[in-house]
């Protein structure tokens, strides 16, 4: 999926998506937006994704470790703490409770559309 997204709505998740790529691997920041890019998410970009990383490691739900780069500055790759693991794990199960919600909602049969002008 390449098409634009809500930002209300990727704002409200996009601490859950950095948190689960990066239970999945340590990182480095432009590689998570390569890897929410490639996952479908094109149209985020470093600006935002770079301060949600910096919150979340003031949050104490990273923390960061720098690795020299023959290719340029060092790098700052991110890890989950274990405060980091308890957000995923709640913030995962929120998200499970929400989408269940809106798809009862959603799956209900419709009425018959209204008639112009009504």
């Amino acid at each position: 999926m390449t098409s634009s997204h809500d930002p209300q709505l990727l704002k409200g998740v996009l601490s859950l998506l950095l948190l689960h790529l990066l239970a999945e691997r340590e990182s480095y920041g432009y590689e998570v937006v390569q890897r929410l890019q490639g996952a479908g998410f094109a149209d985020v970009l470093e600006g935002t994704v770079y301060p949600a990383l910096a919150r979340l490691e003031r949050e104490g739900r990273l923390a960061s470790r720098l690795v020299a780069s023959s290719s340029g500055p060092a790098r700052k790759y991110y890890r989950l703490t274990g405060a980091g693991h308890e957000a995923l794990a709640a913030g995962a199960a929120g998200w499970a409770w929400h989408v269940a919600a809106v798809e009862a909602v959603l799956s209900r049969p419709l009425s018959a559309a209204p008639q112009k002008g009504s």
